[in-house]
């Protein structure tokens, strides 16, 4: 099960959010700074999320990730504001190594298919949030009425390899994962699911990995020393990840 450290840009400085509330921010300094150190405490993958992006709908945090790119030799995925083929194109050119789509995927899910038919499966990861089952949008500020299941299964008939799955509720709280809608989603697709959203403690990652995710995103936990990176990555992640 892989460790994916996240990092959240809002105004060029890395924070996290307390579910998914921009007014409930928390700042933990530069994210320059905290990418070479998850990259030093040997994490494999980083998870960047622009949240401005998120909410602007285009990429806003741009300078700060062309520098992470450039300092650290770890692969990436980035999330927040990818609205089209042409972002995506620009930003794999920038050396991101997985795009994620959010909104856009729920709500013109043909950019998912191009963006495969171009990029391929391993390059396209789909963020599925959810709140009470159903997807939620715009940087989580929307609700739509589709299910978080439903939606998963047709991402899988098209083609989608990849899903980053979050709780909103959970997210920020450290609550722990809410392994059981996971658990469905892993049990009802083969998508490599990735669990994010609630991470408090090494035994909410034993809870997780016992349902066979792919990985998961820990924010909060790490900058608040909860979780430790690097024993965290000894105990879970085996050096065949793929």
């Amino acid at each position: 099960m892989r460790i994916y450290p996240a990092i959240d840009l809002k105004d060029g400085k890395c924070v996290r959010l307390l579910q998914g509330d921009y007014n409930k921010v928390t700042v933990f300094g530069d994210p320059i700074g905290v990418a070479l150190k998850w990259a030093n405490d040997g994490a494999s993958f980083l998870h960047l999320v622009d949240l401005d992006g998120a909410k602007e709908g285009k990429s806003v945090n741009q300078e700060v990730i062309k520098i992470i790119l450039k300092n650290i030799n770890i692969p990436i995925q980035l999330g927040g504001g990818i609205r089209s083929l042409e972002d995506i194109d620009r930003l794999l050119s920038l050396g991101v190594t997985r795009v994620i789509l959010g909104s856009i995927a729920v709500k013109n899910i043909e950019v998912v298919k191009e963006a495969i038919k171009k990029w391929g499966s391993e390059k396209i990861v789909v963020g599925v949030d959810a709140k009470d089952g159903y997807v939620a949008i715009h940087g989580w500020l929307d609700k739509t009425d589709i299910k978080a299941l439903d939606f998963c299964i047709e991402l899988e008939k098209i083609g989608v390899k990849y899903i980053v799955y979050t709780d909103i509720a959970r997210d920020g709280m450290l609550a722990g994962y809410n392994v059981n809608s996971t658990k469905e989603i892993v049990e009802a697709t083969s998508l490599k699911v990735i669990a994010s959203g609630g991470a408090s403690s090494i035994s909410d990652l034993r809870e997780i990995e016992k349902i066979n995710c792919e990985g998961v995103i820990i924010g909060k936990a790490l900058y608040l020393q909860k979780i430790d990176l690097k024993e965290a990555i000894k105990e879970f992640e085996v050096k065949n990840v793929e």
